[in-house]
Formats: structure tokens, sequence, C-alpha cells
């Protein structure tokens, strides 16, 4: 890896957490406590944690069609959200919030998913399947995310849309919880999708969080703030060259930690604006695979509308380095997260 790029990547973790512990000094800073409490926790279960990944030999198998750059990555450490997801969940409980012990619950069920998809590619045979099944997989995100659907229906959740000033916009009835489901398990695969690039998802996670910090509930705001921290701790070891991946274990339960956190506080319209880039990622991936069946011809190939999906992979094949591409997608995840909060209006 070239000094600039190493050099490049750090500036742009840096300058991700600069602007987010700033925004705290000037806005909430005893949202500061919780941020500082994720970032050391994550920080030192990272430095006591990556060597014990390395031990385990969960070495991250890299696509031999993917850019060629990512190559020399084989071998790196990967289900770096096991060391992350236990502040993220264990620090915000002592509320004793019912709302924040849920979306714990359900950030759990989902890095569990995770970890096991994790677990079955690193200890499957060549040749044979990588990781669970696709089915397997959405099965154990759709029954995780209808236990805690249920959880919602049972405490009283409103099963309105609310608008950005947080009044009911349009009743759904029952129609709410399959888009409560869809929610959950769109954002926690397209978090997933952006998983790619070092420090992408953290980075763009932790931005997330952040706006979602200054737009819910005193307790539920705490789990994002410490969540930002936990998002920034790991990025000590993720951000470019990455000593360590998240993998499924973690991005799973990143993005579902996001929806659950919006689902309770009724900020679905929010996390749409908030999510733009994960959002943007998903949408890659389902119109090339559209695209490439569409255009189908005799011989069973088709046409690629991107070089590669996900996005970040095809604006790597156009020429950009992987820094550009993920300070490009933090500066868009940023202003995407500031509109958010403008539109809801900081209270």
């Amino acid at each position: 890896m070239p000094k600039q790029a190493t050099v490049y990547g750090k500036l742009t973790a840096l300058g991700c957490g600069c602007a987010i512990v700033g925004a705290l000094l000037w806005l909430r800073p005893t949202a500061l406590i919780s941020l500082l409490a994720g970032f050391i926790v994550t920080a030192l279960l990272g430095w006591v944690g990556i060597p014990v990944l390395q031990r385990l030999k969960t070495g991250q198998v890299i696509r031999s069609d993917g850019p060629q750059s990512h190559l020399q990555k084989g071998g790196t450490p990967t289900m770096g959200g096991a060391f992350w997801i236990p502040p993220a969940l264990v620090l915000p409980l002592w509320t004793l919030d019912s709302r924040v012990w849920a979306v714990s619950a359900l950030t759990l069920v989902y890095g569990l998913v995770g970890f096991w998809d994790d677990w079955q590619v690193i200890t499957s045979r060549p040749g044979g399947p990588r990781g669970i099944s696709a089915r397997l997989k959405m099965g154990l995100l759709l029954a995780g995310g209808g236990v805690f659907c249920l959880y919602l229906a049972l405490t009283g959740q409103p099963t309105v849309l609310r608008n950005f000033a947080g009044e009911p916009w349009l009743a759904l009835g029952v129609l709410f919880w399959p888009l409560a489901l869809f929610v959950l398990t769109a954002t926690s695969n397209s978090v997933n999708l952006t998983d790619g690039l070092d420090g992408l998802a953290a980075g763009t996670g932790a931005i997330a969080a952040a706006a979602l910090g200054l737009v819910v509930p005193a307790p539920l705001a705490m789990s994002c703030w410490v969540m930002v921290g936990c998002c920034l701790g790991f990025l000590v070891y993720n951000h470019n060259p990455a000593r360590v991946f998240m993998g499924d274990t973690g991005s799973l339960a990143l993005g579902g930690f996001l929806a659950g956190v919006a689902l309770t506080s009724g900020q679905l319209l929010p996390l749409l604006i908030i999510s733009g880039v994960f959002v943007a990622e998903a949408i890659s991936v389902l119109l090339q695979v559209s695209y490439y069946k569409a255009t189908k011809g005799a011989d069973g190939k088709g046409k690629r509308l991107l070089k590669m999906a996900p996005l970040h992979h095809h604006l790597e094949l156009s020429g950009w380095s992987e820094t550009q591409v993920v300070s490009y997608l933090y500066g868009i995840s940023l202003v995407l997260a500031v509109v958010a909060v403008w539109l809801t209006g900081l209270h």
C-alpha cells in the first residue's frame, strides 16, 4: 500500500471523527461521554481482539473477479464486529429503558446471524458452499425482525408514518408491520453491501448513528452516541489500510441497529435520507442483477449495467482510488445527515 494512500486513509477517518466530535461539543456536550465510552472500550477490545482473530485464522477471502488492488487484502481478519458489538449493546443498558433493551437484543440477533455466516465462510472447504444460504440468512433476519415487530406491537407502537416534525402523517394500520420488516431487512442488507472498502461501512454508519442521535428521544440517543463511538473505535483498525474487516457480523448488526432505532422512535423518513449511501449501494446491486437477467442471450450471458456492483466497486474500476471513493461517500453521508436533521428540526 503506497504511503500516500495510508496517510490519506488516516486523515479521512480522522476527519470523520473530528466532524462528529466537533458537532457534539457545540450541540450536546453530554453526548460526548457516551461517544468516548464506546470509542475507548472498542479501541481496547480491538487491541486485544485482533490478535485473537489472527490466531483463529479468520482471514477474509477476496473475490478474484473484483478490483485487483483488493487481492493484497487476502488474509486480513474479518468478523471485527465481534469486538465492537458488546460495548454498543452493554453500555446503554443502564438506562433501563425497554426500547433500548429491545434495540440491543435486535442488534445482537442480527450480529449472531452475521457471525454464523462469517464463520461458515471461513471454515468452508474449497469448492463447497461459502457461508449459510441466502434463503436461510434472510429467514433468520425476518424471524428476528418479526419478534422485534411483535415487541413494538405489544408496547403500543403507533402504526403510522410520521412527518419530519414527528406528527402523524399517514395511517397504515396493519400494513405498518410488513413495512417495518422490510425496513429492518433492507437496512441490514444494504449496510452489509456497503461493507466492501476499508472504513466505508464504519464511517458512514457512524455518521448515520450521529444523525439519528440528534433526532430521537434521550435514551435511544444515548445508544446512538455509544454506537458512534464504537464505529469510530473500530475505524482505528479499519481505516485504509485495514487491519481488520467488519464482516457480516458487524454490518448486519449495524444495519439492524439503525433500523431498530428509527422504528422505535418513529423516525423512518429521516432514516431514509440518512441511509442514502446504503440505499444507493443496494439499488446498484438490484439494477445490475436485473439488467443482466433482462439482457441474457441464448448463450446464457447478459450485459452489465455497471463495471461491478455494488456502486463502490464500479467507482473503483472507473479509476477512482479506494480512499477517494470512501472520502466522497463520507461527504455525501454528512450532507444527507445534515439535511435529515435540518428537516426534522433539532430538539
